[in-house]
């Protein structure tokens, strides 16, 4: 295993760290899924890294590239509870989180659960719902429980939203809320596949005679594994330079001429934890400034939002946060 210094003593202590078994059970869910969902290596992988980070993830792309799909695909991997829920303009708060019914034997309302009590969540068309619906997922997204009618209810660990969108489609949609976007630990902006990858998902797809394998597909992880992994990732190292590196971008945002909006201390963490999950699927108890830039992007694009100015002119938060990243000094 690769280590960050030659102390003896140091090698000792992180080999207490069984980063060797984590990362094999990430790959044995990438492998497992790479079986379904041909090419998007990219958004599998930040996928697994959002799951031993204990975040959500918001998943962006036109229709027809495999978001809903890898997403029901990671949920039947992991021996746990899945619930699926169609955002649509009619649905509300209560068709999520469920409500109080009365019971008349016994004379009382007793709670009926939502599909959002679920340990994987999949919110299909998450910008399909009006502000109040949106609302609604804010205490669960960010404190993992609901209140209704003063009653609190805990929500099962692991616990984790994969939501979609369509960035194209404008007809029937709402802004999603910036309380409730930077509750979102990653934005996945999917991609086209690239050319060879999409004539292996046609022959792929042919030899299986248009039957999804998706249905004989069985667990390869459970509940108890995902915590152990997340208890792990939490010993992974963070330098104290590196700590400083992830609050100097965070800080440049808020005082970058081409943003009016930077991001939040909450993005900070997001920073931090997400760089220990990278480390962790490739198989490092270490972070290193290269997981710390390439996890940028995806933490903080939907934190940020850019000035009139800059939009007009074309630009993207990934270039404004590229420059970023380029400009600040990387520790050594």
């Amino acid at each position: 295993m690769e280590t960050y210094k030659s102390n003896p003593e140091e090698q000792e202590y992180q080999s207490r760290i069984p980063v060797e078994k984590v990362a094999a059970m990430m790959d044995k869910v990438k492998d497992t899924i790479a079986q379904v969902v041909v090419g998007q290596d990219v958004m599998i992988e930040q996928m697994l890294v959002a799951m031993l980070a204990d975040g959500h993830v918001l998943l962006e792309g036109v229709p027809g590239v495999a978001k809903t799909l890898t997403a029901k695909t990671l949920a039947k991997m992991v021996d746990a509870d899945f619930s699926r829920i169609q955002f649509t303009p009619d649905l509300m708060p209560s068709d999520v989180i469920g409500t109080n019914v009365f019971n008349p034997q016994k004379g009382s309302f007793d709670f009926k659960q939502g599909p959002v009590f679920g340990n994987i969540v999949l919110i299909d068309e998450i910008n399909r719902s009006p502000a109040k619906t949106q609302a609604a997922l804010f205490e669960v997204m960010e404190e993992r429980q609901i209140t209704t009618d003063g009653v609190t209810y805990p929500m099962e660990a692991p616990f984790m939203v994969i939501a979609t969108q369509n960035p194209i489609e404008h007809e029937g949609t709402y802004r999603l809320p910036e309380a409730q976007l930077d509750r979102f630990l990653f934005k996945i902006n999917v991609q086209y596949p690239k050319l060879e990858e999409e004539i292996l998902m046609l022959q792929h797809h042919h030899e299986q005679k248009g039957a999804l394998s998706l249905e004989v597909m069985r667990p390869v992880i459970s509940k108890q594994d995902i915590d152990y992994c997340r208890s792990v990732v939490k010993q992974v190292r963070v330098d104290a330079n590196l700590l400083q590196y992830i609050i100097r971008v965070v800080a440049d945002t808020r005082n970058n001429p081409s943003l009016f909006l930077g991001a939040s201390p909450r993005a900070a963490i997001a920073l931090l934890n997400a760089a220990k999950g990278l480390a962790m699927l490739r198989g490092r108890d270490f972070v290193t400034p290269d997981d710390i830039k390439e996890i940028v992007p995806v933490v903080l694009r939907h934190r940020i939002a850019l000035t009139p100015e800059k939009e007009m002119e074309g630009m993207s938060p990934d270039d404004v946060l590229k420059e970023i990243v380029g400009r600040i000094e990387i520790p050594r």
